[in-house]
């Protein structure tokens, strides 16, 4: 009995022990390939090659380096037991997108919240006072309003004409070559888009040739040439004139989207209705937009996120002057215009608050579809 008590105890000393090396094995290892990895960055940093070489070999090095890394995980979860193998071994993959998206993601937020609570300069703690300076700010309400009517109209219109060109274009001849090119405005940047849209709305004296598109057709009808997106007696809708730009770019979107659901659907489903005496209006209210319902709301809701987070468009058109401020410009003008960090934070963090509420409904959705 007592043999067999010593033994228990060695056995428990070893194993004690043994777990006490493998950690640090999983210590020492990684910290060494780390150094290793580092090390050569230094040597080619300071090396007197020719850059196209050194070039060549970091990026050998830096993709060698992380595959060699990867290993060296791979290797110590799997000398563990199995039990702790299978729950440590997907963190091995998705650990370093983790650690990127916690030190470019999270760090700034957190930091960006707290430089919220403090005043402009960043030295002195003033509590929710940002907060509430920024809700009774004229300029603010006016860029929510503005987000507001950005959202209603931008993402609904979006919305509905990439739908409807998603259903007339399934049905024409020629569907491929219309599609690229209702497509064809995603490839162009919000900036570029601006600018093309900033000839189409360019306004000159009546006395001059008008090279903006619609005041052409004004002036050619024998109307005055007008500012159209600085029609400031019109305001807030003249900003209908910027929200055009984003309809126009976001509806190819939402049209590839919408095509790809309505290919789905079931033609034994639509015979059937057909069958039934519906008419083509009816199938696609009681067949196909119900049958669609989920990727109806995923596009509305990832085209809303968008809208929150304006900015181009605005910037470039009118840099926010004729009431047409939305909350990005706002930041904007706030953190590096007037130097005001206090304000500029509490802008973005009310605009993250906007968002992610809007991201989470979106994943929701994505979960529901992949679970159908």
């Amino acid at each position: 009995m007592a043999i067999e008590e010593s033994s228990a105890e060695s056995n428990g000393g070893g194993g004690f022990i043994a777990w006490i090396g493998r950690v640090l094995l999983a210590i020492l290892i990684p910290l060494i390939a780390f150094a290793v990895l580092y090390a050569g960055f230094v040597f080619l940093r300071d090396s007197e090659a020719p850059k196209w070489l050194i070039a060549l070999i970091a990026i050998i090095w830096g993709v060698g380096g992380v595959a060699a890394l990867y290993w060296v995980f791979n290797w110590l979860v799997e000398l563990m037991p199995d039990q702790w193998t299978n729950r440590l071994q997907p963190f091995v993959f998705i650990g370093p997108a983790i650690a990127i998206l916690a030190v470019y993601l999270l760090l700034p937020s957190v930091r960006t919240l707290w430089f919220s609570f403090l005043d402009r300069d960043g030295t002195e703690f003033v509590g929710i006072q940002n907060y509430l300076d920024l809700f009774s700010e004229r300029l603010l309400q006016e860029a929510i309003r503005n987000n507001v009517l950005w959202i209603i109209f931008g993402s609904t219109f979006s919305v509905a004409s990439g739908l409807l060109i998603a259903v007339l274009a399934d049905r024409s001849r020629f569907e491929r070559l219309s599609k690229s090119f209702i497509f064809l405005p995603m490839a162009i940047s919000f900036v570029g888009a601006s600018v093309i849209w900033n000839f189409i709305y360019e306004v000159r004296p009546a006395e001059l040739p008008q090279i903006g598109l619609l005041n052409a057709i004004v002036v050619g009808l024998g109307g005055d040439p007008k500012s159209w997106y600085a029609w400031v007696d019109i305001a807030p809708w003249n900003n209908l004139f910027l929200i055009v730009i984003v309809i126009w770019l976001q509806t190819g979107f939402a049209m590839v989207l919408f095509s790809a659901a309505l290919k789905s659907i079931p033609q034994e489903l639509m015979e059937a209705a057909r069958v039934d005496g519906a008419s083509e209006v009816q199938i696609f209210f009681r067949v196909m937009l119900p049958y669609i319902r989920g990727t109806v709301i995923t596009v509305w809701t990832t085209i809303v996120i968008f809208t929150l987070k304006i900015f181009d468009v605005v910037w470039v058109m009118t840099g926010g002057q004729f009431g047409t401020h939305v909350i990005a410009t706002q930041f904007y003008r706030q953190a590096f215009t007037a130097r005001n960090s206090g304000i500029g934070s509490a802008i973005a963090i009310v605009l993250l608050v906007a968002v992610v509420p809007v991201m989470i409904y979106n994943l929701r959705q994505f979960r529901e579809q992949e679970a159908f």
